[in-house]
């Protein structure tokens, strides 16, 4: 399948109906030429509504995190976006409701064997890491994010960057002073 055939199928399947009824399409961003793929939970609401992923403070973060301009972050030869579900959720009690949990089991593997120029995977929260960190994760997020160094250099954990998290950034200063430049470091690398 090509990729275009992966995203009828996706915006098709009946699992979807609810969205494609509100004419909202799956929410993705894949190039076989994509030097970094970035692995998150799912789109929010701000997201959905533009049809741009990580359109709102916490993609302003991330690509902080990152070191790249908006421009490069939305080039697709560059970035290749895959939430771990491409439609939003909706809210829960505390937030967003997560991604559907067999959703990146079936559709990721279809559109990652696509992505032929990837050289680095990152994985935004703790949804992506339990899915693609299987029996290398850590005991909690924290301690695989901080472990980092031990997945490169092909894959690299970091926490979401919500504003909702600016809790856990305090408490874990080590992030801001080790990982950052360690991660700006390989997305440079990937991109050059």
């Amino acid at each position: 399948m090509t990729l275009d055939e992966i995203r009828q199928a996706i915006d098709t399947d009946p699992s979807n109906a609810a969205w494609a009824k509100r004419g909202v399409g799956a929410l993705f961003v894949a190039d076989p030429a994509a030097r970094i793929v970035i692995i998150g939970q799912a789109p929010g609401q701000k997201a959905e509504a533009s049809g741009i992923p990580w359109d709102d403070a916490s993609g302003a973060k991330l690509m902080l995190w990152l070191g790249v301009t908006e421009d490069q972050f939305r080039d697709p030869a560059l970035f290749a976006i895959l939430p771990m579900d491409f439609y939003y959720p909706g809210k829960g009690t505390s937030g967003d409701l997560p991604p559907r949990k067999d959703f990146a089991l079936r559709w990721h593997p279809l559109i990652v064997g696509q992505l032929s120029g990837i050289r680095l995977t990152l994985l935004v929260g703790k949804y992506a890491q339990d899915q693609y960190l299987v029996g290398r994760g850590k005991r909690n997020l924290t301690e695989t994010v901080r472990a980092f160094r031990e997945y490169l250099p092909d894959v690299f954990p970091v926490v979401h960057p919500s504003p909702l998290n600016f809790r856990w950034q305090a408490r874990n200063p080590w992030f801001e002073t080790d990982l950052v430049p360690a991660l700006r470091t390989s997305v440079a690398d990937a991109i050059e």
